[in-house]
């Protein structure tokens, strides 16, 4: 899993980097710092020298700070709490403390201290629990590295030719085959679910954004907060299936030694 996530990786980053290289003016070094020790995507922002974001204040850095500690909580002490009889349960949450360790806490603390330097990197995670739309949580809090990659070079050379609807569908069926790589495979099981979990999630956005969705309500405030919590979090289980939880999440909770 981990040998294919670094390969798409540092694959999509070069590209990310090539197509920057001749719009901004950059050093070699923010060049490496940007490949090597910063996982956004979004090389113009953080090679140009030009632009420079304020100070993070103390709190940011105490909020970032907690949920990269809860993060190694869940992972080497709930983790262990979990009876052994329940192994399902303590790879899901194991699992859950390394998305809060990482993606949470670890980036956002990254994204301080860029910025702390006068390096404008923003935190890929945008607070996406607060969401009022599944367009939101995709398209400005979800991830915001891969969702810089994905409208740069999937939505942006396609929106024209294809129209919107059509490419924002691509763009989930891309999601899911680049999940398939790192959840599927490695696994060697729950082919497709994956893949099926991101185009529910294009229909999701696509019908919210139809004339129905429109009508119901469903792009803003208690609706479109209820659509979005239901259709990101009903379905987890498809995304991430029993055969990547016990062949792939279970042996590496094991060689961290959270078990």
């Amino acid at each position: 899993m981990w040998a294919l996530a670094f390969a798409i990786y540092f694959g999509v980053k070069w590209l990310t980097w090539w197509k920057a290289r001749d719009i901004v003016p950059h050093t070699r070094g923010r060049s490496l710092a940007y490949l090597l020790a910063w996982p956004g995507m979004d090389a113009v922002a953080f090679l140009n020298k030009g632009h420079r974001p304020s100070k993070p204040k103390a709190r940011q850095w105490l909020w970032a700070s907690g949920k990269t500690c809860f993060g190694i909580v869940l992972l080497w002490v709930c983790v262990r709490i979990v009876p052994p009889d329940f192994p399902l349960a303590r790879g899901w949450v194991g699992l859950f403390g390394l998305i809060f360790l990482l993606h949470f806490g670890s980036f956002h603390l990254a994204a301080l201290g860029w910025q702390a330097l006068g390096v404008s990197a923003q935190p890929i995670m945008q607070s996406p629990a607060s969401s009022h739309s599944l367009s939101e949580f995709w398209g400005r809090r979800w991830n915001l590295g891969f969702r810089q990659l994905s409208h740069d070079l999937l939505f942006q050379p396609l929106r024209r030719p294809l129209g919107v609807a059509a490419t924002t569908f691509l763009v989930f069926l891309f999601s899911g085959l680049i999940h398939e790589l790192v959840i599927s495979v490695p696994a060697h099981g729950g082919y497709g679910l994956p893949t099926g979990y991101f185009l529910l999630q294009g229909f999701g956005v696509l019908f919210e954004r139809s004339r129905i969705g429109r009508y119901l309500g469903l792009q803003s405030g208690v609706r479109g907060w209820t659509l979005m919590a239901f259709l990101t979090a009903a379905p987890i289980r498809f995304l991430f299936r029993t055969p990547f939880i016990t062949r792939v999440i279970l042996p590496f909770l094991q060689a961290i030694h959270a078990l």
